[in-house]
């Protein structure tokens, strides 16, 4: 049975290359937003087709208004309406203290991590919304542990843009609430991604993982999983929720 059509910026790789496989799984036609990489989002697309689902790829930095609302049209054009949206789309930045932070750097962190995600739940509370007509639906905002932790000497300045994705995701949630979409957040610990190798530290999950109670680093797939569960049904009771996924960290 179809459930819809459903974005996943940042969906070409890591955790959003594992959102975008589960959620065909599960019934979505997948459209993957990538930035640059589209030998990799068109991978993702083959392997959802060759199991008999609907995919597709579409360029867009989602940090630039016009390329977001153009993301959604052609998402809604090539796969059907909108019922769900994960704003996996991230980036850390070079890892380090604050200090040693070039501010262009420190700029398109905030772009992406902050405006990017608030950028794109717009477009889909205005299509999604019963207020405006729409038929409901899910977003789910990925947020990480570090809002909690700090970072500190690592990247504080990701850190915040991630306290602040939860902080929307908590108000934003509230907001719609009443016009048929839940919007909720993953917050995972350190996972197994390109993520620390872009930002200049490709070995930090083997460095830290000691630090883990389960002493180990997720899998994408792991979260992957508590995302496609906030999407569903069975989290129908779930508003503004902040779902921790860190081994324990």
């Amino acid at each position: 049975m179809s459930k819809g059509t459903i974005i996943v910026t940042g969906g070409s790789r890591g955790i959003g290359a594992a959102t975008s496989l589960l959620a065909a799984e599960r019934g979505y036609a997948v459209c993957i937003n990538y930035t640059s990489n589209s030998e990799r989002a068109e991978q993702v697309v083959a392997s959802i087709r060759s199991k008999g689902g609907k995919a597709s790829a579409v360029q867009a930095d989602v940090s630039d208004e016009a390329a977001v609302q153009s993301l959604f049209e052609t998402a809604e054009r090539e796969l059907g309406p909108l019922t769900a949206l994960v704003n996996n789309a991230g980036t850390t930045g070079k890892i380090g203290r604050l200090l040693d932070l070039d501010t262009k750097i420190l700029r398109s962190v905030l772009d992406v991590n902050i405006l990017g995600t608030i950028l794109c739940a717009r477009q889909a509370v205005r299509r999604m919304s019963t207020a405006r007509g729409g038929q409901g639906g899910a977003i789910v905002n990925v947020s990480s542990r570090a809002a909690q932790l700090g970072s500190p000497n690592e990247y504080v300045h990701y850190a915040a843009s991630k306290a602040a994705v939860e902080t929307f995701t908590i108000g934003m949630a509230k907001e719609v609430a009443t016009e048929g979409i839940r919007i909720n957040c993953v917050s995972p610990g350190l996972v197994e991604t390109e993520i620390h190798a872009a930002g200049g530290d490709a070995g930090r999950v083997q460095r830290i993982a000691g630090n883990v109670p389960l002493q180990r680093g997720g899998q994408p797939e792991e979260i992957a999983k508590a995302i496609l569960w906030l999407l569903s049904d069975e989290a129908s009771y779930c508003v503004g929720s902040i779902l921790v996924v860190s081994g324990g960290r």
